[in-house]
Order: structure tokens, then C-alpha cells, then sequence
């Protein structure tokens, strides 16, 4: 079983001016690329392992042999987190959430508005490499929290659900902004997918969420 890089569900030029054609590729044809080919490598040399998700890897890390931890972790974390964020994204979109997710955020930030700011400083807070998210805590009966991850750490380790992600790492947004990360966390709410968001946020009250297993669901690839 190989882990499969998935395509981009748009063109490279589909979120242009916010992000820009030639940053798309590079981030997906050989970024996260790199992620999958390096986790597939290493998963060769396990077969115990070689059928195992790329959430399961995530969210067993004491299950992977020592010498393989680190490894696995760090390109299993890189393919399921690009993959998310491809998806969190859309040359459609922008605007707000609307229903549930909307009364939700509403109830855990006091308005979408005040969202927004906090995510964007989380994310601008993030020191050297890493993301910025939008959770589900099921523990908490639900309630929306901004978390960041250093690295390709994911909230899944935590037991917490993704609902939107956003990359910081400076490969995502270097090209076009250069060291002016607050500027492409701004730009970027005028793609982000609240479709997608809406989506994840039905399941997370659901099993999906409590076994947080369904890679489909998830928006990471399935294997072949």
C-alpha cells in the first residue's frame, strides 16, 4: 500500500492574486510531494506499518518503531496537514460561514469578525515553522478553539477535530510577501473554503470524529 499525493482540487493560478501560481506548484508538486515519498520510503521498511493511514501513523506515534518515529511523524504530519490545506482553500471563496458553524462561532468568539483576528494573530505568533488552526474539541462538548502546531504536528494527536487550517511555514507564502507574514494571513480569508469548513464541522459530532480515522473525510488521500 503507497500513500498517494493528491491533486490539487484547482488550477496553480485558480487563487491568484493571494496566492500565486508559481508558489502553488512548487508548495504541492514538490513539497508536499517530498512528504509522501519520503513517508512511503520509510513505511517500506515496516511492513506492519505499510497499511496504516497516514492519521492512524498520526495519532499512534508510540506504535512506530523508535528509529522510525521521528520520520514517519514529521512526513505522515506534512501529507495529512497539505492535504487538509489544499482543500481549506477555493478560487470560489471568501465571504462567511453561514448556519450552525456561523451560530458557533458566534457562541466560542463573539462574532465571526473577532475569529478571524485571533486566528490571523495565532498565526502570525507562530515562531519559525507551522500552522494555525480551527478546532472542534469534542472533550469540551464541541467548542471552537484557535490552536497552532509547530512543524507537521496536528490536532489530531490531541483528540481535537480540524475544522480550517492555514500554513505558515514561509514556503507557503515567501515568493509573493517575502517576511510579511501578516500580510498573507490577511489575503488568504479571501479564499478560504467555508464550504469545506461546513463540511468538517457536520462531522464532527459524528464517528469520523471519534475515531478520527476517515482519511476521505479528512481530505487526505486514500492508499493504492
Amino acid at each position: 500500500m503507497k500513500h498517494l499525493l493528491p491533486p490539487l482540487p484547482y488550477d496553480y493560478a485558480a487563487l491568484e492574486p493571494h496566492i500565486d501560481a508559481r508558489t502553488m506548484k512548487i508548495h504541492h508538486d514538490m513539497h508536499h510531494a517530498s512528504y509522501v515519498e519520503k513517508l512511503n520510503a520509510e513505511l517500506g521498511k515496516y511492513p506492519e506499518l505499510e497499511e496504516r493511514t497516514a492519521t492512524w501513523l498520526l495519532r499512534n506515534r508510540g506504535q512506530v518503531p523508535e528509529a522510525a518515529r521521528k520520520i514517519v511523524h514529521n512526513n505522515a504530519g506534512g501529507h495529512v496537514n497539505h492535504s487538509m490545506f489544499w482543500r481549506a482553500m477555493s478560487p470560489d471563496g471568501g465571504g462567511e460561514p453561514t448556519g450552525a458553524l456561523a451560530d458557533a462561532i458566534k457562541r466560542d468568539f463573539g462574532s465571526f469578525e473577532k475569529f478571524k483576528t485571533r486566528f490571523s494573530e495565532a498565526g502570525s505568533k507562530v515562531f519559525g515553522s507551522g500552522w494555525v488552526w480551527l478546532v472542534s474539541v469534542r472533550q469540551e462538548g464541541g467548542k471552537l478553539q484557535v490552536e497552532t502546531t509547530n512543524g507537521h504536528d496536528n490536532p489530531l494527536t490531541q483528540g481535537h477535530f480540524p475544522l480550517l487550517v492555514n500554513d505558515v511555514w514561509e514556503h507557503a507564502y515567501y515568493l509573493k510577501h517575502e517576511n510579511r507574514r501578516p500580510d498573507y494571513l490577511q489575503g488568504w480569508w479571501a479564499v478560504a473554503n467555508w464550504v469545506e469548513v461546513e463540511r468538517r464541522f457536520g462531522l464532527a459530532s459524528g464517528p469520523v470524529a471519534g475515531e478520527l480515522e476517515d482519511e476521505v473525510g479528512l481530505g487526505v488521500a486514500t492508499m493504492a
